[in-house]
């Protein structure tokens, strides 16, 4: 790629997030009142997991600006196991369903999202939860369920974060698909500039409910999509992971092999 293909890349990255300019002669599919998509996927699995709700149970972190402070991204974990209790909050502070706006216009949930659309589905590989086997689920966020999908082998964790090996010991991986037309329903062309800002929402709240609990996690944007596509059962077109979250369990005395990550900054005198 030369100077100038690389400049032309940059400045539609930046066009891509500017406000675009009204266009006259443009609807929507919502101006033109076709038929708006369910708001979540429906379950294909018979195997569903109730999860539990009993958050007063966990001993949860009141002090919000202590939690705020404490909150980092952390990519070592003691390769423990969580209970199904903490995954259900955590399911439930990034993407649980309080209520529905008018009959079937938008659910409203625990984090924003440009229009109400909540363009996500939730899908998890577990590796330590718990009361459920290995493998690959679906978050219900209606019912607050799991759905089980299929079994899947742990090596499929870092090939599926682009060689990332310091994911294979979180107890979970979080991973957020794109489902297109939700969004592009409302927005149409424009629908896509506010993807990336409804995803850091929803992992915002994540890194919260998990530094409110004990436990550490780490966004990333380096996924192989196909082979996850492929894993949770997806067409790549209309839905498709674009998005991750390993999360485990964390202990203060790993503080040095969590700043080891980072010494590049030091040998390169940054």
């Amino acid at each position: 790629m030369n100077e100038e293909e690389i400049r032309a890349r940059i400045r539609a990255g930046r066009d891509f997030l500017r406000m675009p300019e009204h266009e006259e002669d443009y609807q929507t599919d919502q101006q033109l009142k076709k038929p708006q998509p369910p708001l979540v996927k429906e379950a294909v699995s018979d195997i569903r997991i109730p999860l539990p709700v009993d958050y007063q149970s966990l001993p949860i972190d009141n002090d919000f600006l202590h939690i705020i402070n404490s909150r980092s991204s952390h990519r070592v974990y003691t390769d423990e196991e969580i209970s199904l209790l903490e995954l259900s909050y955590l399911l439930w502070c990034s993407q649980g369903v309080k209520g529905i706006r008018g009959r079937a216009y938008a659910t409203l949930r625990t984090v924003p999202c440009g229009g109400a659309r909540h363009e996500f589905e939730t899908y998890l590989y577990i590796r330590k939860v718990e009361g459920l086997q290995p493998g690959c689920y679906h978050y219900l966020p209606l019912s607050h369920e799991l759905e089980f999908l299929k079994e899947m082998p742990e090596d499929f964790v870092s090939p599926s974060l682009e060689g990332q090996a310091w994911a294979r010991k979180a107890s979970v991986i979080f991973y957020y698909s794109f489902v297109a037309y939700r969004a592009e329903w409302r927005y149409g062309i424009h629908a896509h500039r506010m993807v990336p800002a409804d995803a850091g929402h929803v992992t915002e709240n994540l890194y919260l409910a998990a530094t409110s609990i004990g436990l550490g996690g780490c966004a990333i944007g380096a996924v192989d999509g196909k082979l996850c596509d492929e894993a949770f059962g997806l067409d790549g077109e209309e839905e498709f992971i674009f998005y991750a979250f390993p999360l485990g369990t964390v202990r203060e005395s790993d503080q040095q092999k969590e700043l080891d990550f980072y010494a590049f900054v030091r040998e390169q005198g940054l």
